[in-house]
C-alpha cells in the first residue's frame, strides 16, 4: 500500500512539472540575410509560467567570422513587435515598441540606440512578430 502512495505522489509530481513548464515560452526566431550563416535572432526565454517578463537576447551572426548572443531588454508574455530596419551596409535598426537598437553584423555587435527622432534610419527589412500564436520574422513587401 505504501509503494502505492509513493509512486501515485511521483507521478503527480511528474504531472505538475510538466503542466507547469508547458506554459513557458522558449523560442527563436531568425531574419536570414544571407541564408542561415547570416542572420538576426530573436530569442525569447520564460523561466516560468507565472512570469510577466520575458528574457529576450538577440543573436548578431556572420559565420564564420563572428556570432553573438546579446541580451536585451525584458518582454512581455504577449511579443511586442519589433520591426528591422536597414540602416547601412551590415547595419540593422531593430524597433520594438519604444525601444529602438543598432545590430552590426561586421563585428557581431549590437547596442541600445536613443534614435533622437524616433524616424527609421532606411526601409522597413520586415518584423518579429506572433502569427498564428508563434513568433515568426515576417518579410516586408517589396517597395514599388
Amino acid at each position: 500500500m505504501r509503494a502505492n502512495r509513493k509512486i501515485l505522489t511521483r507521478v503527480l509530481a511528474a504531472l505538475g512539472l510538466v503542466a507547469a513548464l508547458a506554459g513557458c515560452e522558449n523560442s527563436a526566431t531568425a531574419y536570414m540575410i544571407d541564408g542561415s550563416q547570416h542572420a538576426l535572432i530573436l530569442v525569447r526565454e520564460q523561466k516560468f509560467f507565472w512570469d510577466d517578463e520575458l528574457r529576450q537576447a538577440v543573436v548578431v551572426s556572420r559565420l564564420p567570422a563572428c556570432q553573438k548572443r546579446i541580451r536585451i531588454h525584458p518582454g512581455s508574455t504577449e511579443l511586442v513587435e519589433m520591426r528591422v530596419y536597414q540602416a547601412g551596409d551590415m547595419l540593422w535598426a531593430l524597433q520594438q515598441g519604444a525601444r529602438w537598437y543598432l545590430a552590426g553584423t561586421e563585428e557581431c555587435r549590437l547596442q541600445d540606440w536613443d534614435n533622437p527622432g524616433n524616424q527609421p534610419p532606411g526601409a522597413l527589412v520586415g518584423s518579429f512578430m506572433l502569427k498564428e500564436g508563434q513568433p515568426v520574422f515576417v518579410a516586408a513587401p517589396p517597395a514599388n
